[in-house]
């Protein structure tokens, strides 16, 4: 056994059958909204997946901002999304990464068996050249990108999507993402709810909290 999987067994990690297909979808969720319910049921549809985990991570390296704490965001998260299929984690603050990659190399270390695609909306693909290693990231795992309105056509103009575009696969075979060897990704467009976390912080939202 691993040091990476005896970690997750003391720390109850999410369980993992081999073979299993799960997407992640990684963000601050703050705070959750119907945007995230929306494309997190889309992606497990499009893409056949068998899980979906919200990672909700303690902090954004690429934005100022400081989120909330990550207990209520959590807490918010498992309230306002409940589906059989997706499961709710703090994985990142457990696993000490500050990263994406970081978080990727220690997922896929740990669960060696399962097929994991990365999720995300179109936005993030707009500025994914500006993560840390996004290169990597791209090299590493599937990638399903959820079409917002009015981020499509920028999506698919982005640096990140003019550098890999031969590796983008057709809409039609999505299905087939979480089975194919990275580099590969997707953009599925269509209906996406056009809502934002950053507004409803604005408004004072918050998803069943006291």
């Amino acid at each position: 056994i691993t040091n990476y999987l005896w970690e997750a067994k003391l720390k109850d990690y999410p369980l993992v059958l081999p073979g299993l297909t799960i997407g992640l979808l990684g963000g601050s969720f703050d705070p959750p909204h119907e945007g995230h319910i929306h494309i997190s049921k889309t992606a497990i549809k499009i893409f056949n997946l068998s899980k979906l985990w919200w990672l909700v991570s303690p902090g954004n390296p690429i934005k100022d901002k400081t989120p909330s704490n990550i207990n209520n965001r959590l807490l918010a998260s498992k309230r306002i999304m409940v589906h059989p299929s997706v499961i709710i984690t703090d994985i990142e603050k457990k696993l000490k990464t500050k990263y994406t990659f970081q978080t990727l190399i220690k997922i896929k270390k740990m669960y060696p068996a399962a097929r994991f695609v990365w999720i995300m909306g179109a936005d993030n693909l707009i500025n994914f050249h500006h993560w840390k290693n996004w290169d990597w990231i791209m090299k590493n795992i599937p990638i399903g990108v959820m079409a917002r309105p009015r981020d499509q056509i920028k999506a698919g103009l982005s640096p990140a999507a003019t550098r890999f575009s031969k590796y983008r696969l057709p809409r039609e075979k999505s299905l087939l993402l979480p089975y194919l060897s990275p580099p590969v990704w997707t953009l599925v467009t269509g209906s996406m709810k056009n809502i934002s976390s950053t507004k409803l912080r604005v408004k004072g939202y918050w998803p069943g909290l006291i």
